[in-house]
């Protein structure tokens, strides 16, 4: 062909004409899902090349138990970094259940973190975003205890505003405070070394949706709490502590049913989170003091 881009009616293949074929939904999806997979691991697997030593923090929601997953298909079913729950001891009970399962099921090491109280926390903070800030006491705290030059979480762009300025490897001060003007440009295959005294946060489901998280459970079976499953009309669409989080009205009481309902929404994923509506700034605040 004379043009550089052929137009629809005109791709050949060795001079014969070929009628190109239309992908199903399905197929589009499931090949969405592969490169999103496929550039997880890749993180993972440089993560692990470039900064040890790494943890995972493991909050038992959809999207981290989701990166452990990855991690197992990265490491061939090892988990070669701990996992770690930062705990203000208020977690939903079904929260712990799940954790003491699959800590014995897949023989994971998992640090439970217990958090400071909020007495440690910045008192100019309201009463929601102070709790919040006790898990960010408490990574604080494990970073200086294991000297860590990497964090593997769970977050992604299109749940929080402010977390749409991150990237995939995203540098911290020695303190754990995030700056998103001072931030390395991500670059396919480079890993940026740490700050002087710092560490690099590392998120591997950065440019997923929330659909593309349960598309993928749904297509590879990963475990999550039930609390995610409609009962007595209410269902948690984000997990966090019980005083803070609430669960939101739904029928959704199995996989397909919550893929229908999230196609069909337009309510905000942390709409249960309480601390998201105190005040306009709080959640800025804490990113910026280093909450995950």
């Amino acid at each position: 062909m004379s043009s550089a881009r052929a137009s629809f009616g005109e791709l050949t293949r060795c001079g014969v004409p070929v009628t190109p074929r239309r992908m199903s939904v399905a197929a589009v999806s499931s090949s969405h899902l592969d490169q999103l997979e496929a550039e997880a691991i890749t993180v993972l697997r440089e993560a692990w090349v470039g900064l040890k030593p790494l943890v995972m923090l493991w909050s038992l929601g959809k999207d981290s138990n989701v990166v452990l997953w990855l991690t197992r298909k990265a490491f061939f079913g090892h988990v070669p970094w701990p996992l770690a729950l930062l705990d203000t001891g208020k977690e939903l009970p079904e929260v712990y259940a799940f954790r003491d399962r699959m800590v014995a099921e897949w023989r994971l090491d998992c640090l439970a973190v217990d958090c400071p109280p909020d007495s440690a926390t910045d008192p100019t903070l309201p009463p929601k975003a102070r709790a919040a800030a006790r898990k960010t006491l408490g990574l604080q705290q494990l970073i200086a205890e294991r000297e860590l030059n990497g964090v593997i979480l769970g977050i992604r762009r299109d749940e929080q505003a402010v977390r749409g300025k991150e990237r995939v490897f995203s540098l911290r001060t020695a303190d754990g405070a995030w700056d998103p003007t001072a931030q390395a440009l991500d670059l396919w295959g480079f890993v940026p070394p740490p700050p002087s005294g710092g560490h690099v946060r590392v998120h591997p489901l950065l440019d997923w949706s929330e659909l593309d998280v349960w598309r993928y459970i749904r297509r590879e079976g990963v475990p999550i709490p039930d609390l995610y499953f409609a009962r007595n009309g209410l269902r948690y669409r984000s997990l966090g502590e019980a005083d803070i989080t609430h669960p939101i009205a739904s029928t959704a009481a199995d996989i397909d049913a919550v893929i229908a309902e999230l196609e069909a929404t337009r309510t905000p994923e942390r709409a249960g989170r309480s601390m998201d509506r105190e005040t306009e700034d709080a959640f800025e605040r804490l990113r910026r003091a280093g909450y995950m």
